[in-house]
């Protein structure tokens, strides 16, 4: 029996650009999988195609044991899918947005009606359903694009970047969402983010993925153990910047940081921060910031891809 989510070699190309290029996945039942990489790295064509919504160029996937080429109709009938440039009808309340959908899907006008309740309740908005959504905020909508997804009880659910734009209340409020459908109903989740927080705050296994092709792929622990260091990032003045850079190299490898800072893989740990700092002064260098994180997930991307995922230099 398939797992919920498969993937061999499937790639997308638009004439000479090559969108995804042969990746290879798999998604166990009941799992949240986050799909972490930045603007244009391939991550809304993958779903797209996992979802019907566009031919693979090559390669296979199934989704909800279903080829996604040869039996699209069956997959769109098991999955639910919350796209980030869902259009929703302004003019429409959110209960009459569920109804429809339940007509849509040929659920049971009683079945619908409780259904429809049960879903703005777990999404938060029972007070806001009888209004318009031309008044929701971008939380709401958000919200109410996932119990859209959600009315016909989907096995799998796949959600392109839930959360770009809401501001951090909603952020969090659309992740409570998410973990209770995943941990009360067993749903499987595709989740993907841009987010660095997000995948790792959600996801159980995460793949990263950048021009196309999967760099890294695991638990975001097992992933940033990986890594190794903790990363040491400091900020000087520009003439200094030269001798502080060979200064820091002798404590550990150069790591991709911003223009004007200077990052290493510390290989002494949190206890060798004394050391750098005493050697930058004995060096008469003037630090003007200083700070030490230990291995996070934008460390994993630029580890695999030499680069930061949110607009980092290249290394």
């Amino acid at each position: 029996m398939r797992n919920p989510i498969e993937a061999k070699e499937l790639s997308r190309t638009f004439g000479d650009l090559v969108a995804v290029d042969g990746i290879n996945l798999s998604v166990a039942k009941g799992e949240v999988f986050g799909f972490l990489g930045p603007n244009g790295a391939g991550k809304s064509t993958a779903v797209r195609m996992l979802t019907t919504l566009l031919k693979p160029t090559s390669g296979q996937a199934w989704v909800a044991g279903h080829n996604v080429m040869s039996s699209a109709g069956a997959v769109r009938k098991r999955i639910g899918v919350a796209l980030q440039d869902a259009a929703i009808d302004p003019l429409m309340t959110g209960n009459e947005l569920l109804k429809l959908q339940s007509v849509l899907h040929g659920i049971p006008k009683r079945k619908a009606r409780a259904r429809c309740g049960e879903l703005l309740e777990t999404v938060g908005l029972t007070a806001a359903g009888d209004r318009r959504v031309g008044t929701y905020s971008g939380g709401m909508r958000r919200r109410l694009d996932l119990a859209l997804s959600l009315v016909h009880e989907p096995e799998v659910l796949f959600l392109d970047e839930p959360t770009t734009g809401l501001d951090p209340t909603s952020r969090v409020a659309l992740w409570d969402e998410v973990r209770k459908l995943n941990q009360e109903i067993g749903t499987t989740v595709f989740l993907t983010t841009q987010y660095l927080e997000e995948a790792d705050q959600l996801a159980q296994r995460i793949a990263i993925i950048d021009e196309g092709r999967i760099v890294r792929e695991g638990s975001p622990s097992v992933l940033k153990n990986q890594v190794g260091a903790p990363t040491l990032r400091v900020d000087v003045w520009e003439k200094d910047y030269n001798a502080a850079k060979a200064t820091m190299a002798h404590f550990g490898e150069e790591r991709p940081a911003r223009k004007g800072r200077i990052a290493i893989g510390l290989n002494a740990g949190t206890r060798g921060i004394t050391v750098v700092l005493k050697a930058l002064e004995d060096k008469s260098i003037e630090v003007q910031h200083v700070e030490l994180d230990e291995p996070s997930l934008d460390d994993v991307f630029a580890d695999a891809t030499g680069r930061r995922l949110e607009g980092g230099e290249s290394a």
